[in-house]
């Protein structure tokens, strides 16, 4: 069977699909192929599966303003016109990917157009999601960019007036469905029936990390959580493991597809802390207390670091839960302050830090306390023996064979 997986975005939102594709292909047999930006060819095909091209590149489109700063108006203007044209870019380079062959479609959060090539193909679809984004009252909207409880009339409220609000996909979305012959109808419209269908959306993450909200229909499922698939072939640089093994456990410093810190900036972080730190996102850091480093995987890194300093994102939030790290978050945007709210609530870190308010002595005070106070970790380790028990992809792989079964 031949599963084509929709996932534009960053790195972020696509190594859990290439992990889970992985899955999928090796030990149920399906023929996986994922949809994604260019940037992303590499990922994919090292996890052994087809790659098909959306063009654009939305990690050139999230760079947040310096830390402690706040985006200026005419920067969100411009993210917001730039962002619809990326969409557009997602709908066509999806109707070419599904059209090269596919028997189910899984599409993630910022792809519904999927779901309406999927249906002028007639190809079964089904949501695979890094983020509760159904209205609820258990969080307020993850899109608003908040970890505010409204009250659970507030939250719920909220989530419904954006799911019925304009997005930057509504457009491409009517476009796609003209150019199909579909009939008009509006991507609210499109999910409010699926909803009512009550429709299968996956969720990749854990009960043990978000709660099942009470009020989620039956459709809505959490699998646990699709781990970015291991390259055989990668092995660390020398100079990373000769760090390591120099010193105590280093702290972990880095803002994934963002580039939200400065070595300045992240220097003056470790002088104040008085740690050794592995720095990401910056380039020709090597002194004898930092490092910098490229692409490295977390599942290695991460269990070697006595803590880590990231935005928040669901990927490296549960790659530290995993390895049973402490975390410090410093989210940005979109979800990003919903599992930093999610790292303390489970006690796996202190308060997060709002990038907005980032400065170096507050990073540096949070580090040393993430540090010293012994119940974040043993926390972090509890979470992480939960994880580890879980298997992700066998409730994905018996969704697919359902739905393919009543198509």
């Amino acid at each position: 069977m031949r599963v084509l997986i929709v996932a534009p975005g960053t790195r972020g939102d696509v190594a859990p699909m290439a992990g889970l594709g992985a899955r999928l292909q090796a030990d149920y047999g399906f023929d996986v192929a994922i949809a994604a930006n260019p940037a992303q060819l590499a990922l994919i095909e090292s996890a052994g599966l087809e790659y098909r091209e959306l063009a654009g590149d939305l990690g050139q489109l999230v760079n947040p303003a310096p830390p402690g700063q706040k985006p200026k108006p005419a920067d969100l203007r411009r993210y917001m016109n730039e962002l619809a044209g990326y969409m557009d870019l997602g709908a066509y380079g999806t109707l070419a990917a599904a059209q090269a062959g596919a028997d189910v479609v899984l599409a993630n959060s910022i792809a519904p157009y999927a779901f309406d090539v999927a249906e002028a193909l007639n190809i079964p679809a089904m949501g695979v999601f890094l983020q509760p984004i159904e209205p609820s009252r258990a969080y307020a909207p993850v899109t608003l960019g908040t970890a505010r409880n409204f009250t659970a009339a507030g939250n719920k409220l909220l989530g419904s007036l954006i799911a019925h609000g304009p997005a930057p996909y509504d457009k491409p979305t009517a476009r796609i469905r003209r150019e199909l012959g579909l009939a008009d109808k509006s991507r609210r419209r499109s999910e409010a029936e699926r909803r009512r269908r009550d429709s299968t959306i996956l969720h990749g993450f854990s009960p043990a990390v978000v709660p099942r909200p009470k009020d989620w229909r039956n459709g809505l499922q959490m699998t646990g959580y699709w781990w970015p698939d291991v390259d055989a072939a990668w092995s660390p640089p020398s100079e990373l493991e000769a760090f390591l093994a120099d010193g105590p456990a280093p702290v972990f410093i880095g803002c994934g597809s963002t580039g939200a810190m400065g070595a300045d900036f992240m220097l003056d972080v470790v002088e104040r802390a008085g740690v050794r730190a592995v720095l990401q996102g910056v380039d020709g850091v090597s002194q004898r207390d930092a490092i910098s480093i490229g692409p490295v995987p977390h599942e290695w890194l991460f269990p070697r670091v006595s803590a880590a300093v990231h935005h928040g994102g669901a990927g490296t939030t549960a790659a530290a839960l995993r390895a049973g790290v402490p975390s410090v978050a410093v989210p940005i945007f979109t979800d990003q302050p919903f599992w930093a709210a999610r790292i303390h609530a489970l006690g796996a870190g202190p308060e997060p830090i709002a990038y907005k308010n980032l400065a170096p002595a507050g990073l540096a005070r949070a580090i040393r306390q993430a540090q010293t106070t012994e119940s974040y970790a043993e926390n972090a380790r509890g979470i992480s023996r939960k994880l580890l028990a879980e298997d992700g992809v066998a409730p994905v792989a018996a969704a697919i064979e359902r739905v393919a079964g009543t198509n």
